[in-house]
């Protein structure tokens, strides 16, 4: 069967696991899950926390610039709203600069809809990304101490 789940292991309490929906987007999937079992979240901070809005991370620069050393992926952008829990990809201005970038969306923020990759929803441990610390980046931003696929 198919790895449909990512977990997250923050350093802000416990863990975050996330149903993936490769049935919305299987190339975000199969990039997110790739780098999962390469090691590449582990340490990786969420850089912009935003209360209200959502928690970026998934950058090893921490900077908000950085990515994977993989190819962008092409967007596929879908009709599923950006609501709380959702996990969505990050991109530069052009639609298909997605790498290695995500959010999870702490509220409703449906203005994104259809112009991010939604590829997975919060299941369980939602309260662990509410407790990251907030900031842009944070003053002692929280981190993925681990990032499995099962």
């Amino acid at each position: 069967m198919a790895d449909d789940t990512l977990t997250l292991s923050l350093d802000s309490g416990g863990d975050v696991v996330i149903k993936l929906r490769p049935d919305l987007a299987p190339g975000h999937v199969e990039r997110i899950s790739t780098l999962a079992k390469q090691g590449f979240y582990d340490g990786v901070v969420f850089h912009r926390v935003i209360p209200g809005f959502m928690a970026q991370g998934g950058d090893p620069t921490g900077t908000g610039m950085g990515g994977s050393e993989l190819p962008d992926l092409k967007a596929e952008f879908n009709a599923e709203p950006h609501v709380r829990g959702v996990c969505s990809m990050a991109r530069a201005q052009n639609p298909n600069s997605a790498n290695s970038q995500f959010f999870i969306c702490f509220d409703d923020a449906t203005f994104l809809d259809r112009q991010y990759t939604v590829w997975g929803v919060v299941e369980s441990g939602m309260e662990h990304v509410d407790a990251l610390p907030k900031g842009e980046p944070p003053a002692k931003p929280g981190k993925i101490v681990k990032a499995t696929v099962a």
